[in-house]
């Protein structure tokens, strides 16, 4: 599915992927798209949907973090490699 913008937000840890993923879905009009684990036990989350959504959903967290928010990005109106790259993570997931 393609939206205006993908929202990333990395944390340490499962838990805290689901604490991060629940606030953004109640702060904004969002999807979860999906997560892929890192190294060292970093959880990466993808959430979609507009631009004003996912902005909102994303400032939510990084300004008031329910726990260690390493890093989160917007990006706004995804290349097609961007929507593949997302997409294969979606397939991984589901393995």
């Amino acid at each position: 599915m393609t939206y205006g913008a993908y929202g990333l937000v990395e944390v340490v840890g499962e838990a805290n992927a689901v604490l991060v993923t629940d606030r953004m879905l109640k702060t904004a009009e969002v999807e979860y798209v999906t997560q892929d684990t890192k190294c060292g036990g970093h959880a990466l989350v993808f959430i979609g949907g507009s631009v004003s959504a996912v902005t909102s959903a994303v400032d939510s967290v990084k300004e008031d973090p329910p726990c260690e928010v390493v890093e989160t990005a917007v990006i706004s109106n995804p290349s097609q490699e961007m929507v593949d790259i997302v997409e294969e993570f979606c397939r991984r997931r589901k393995k």
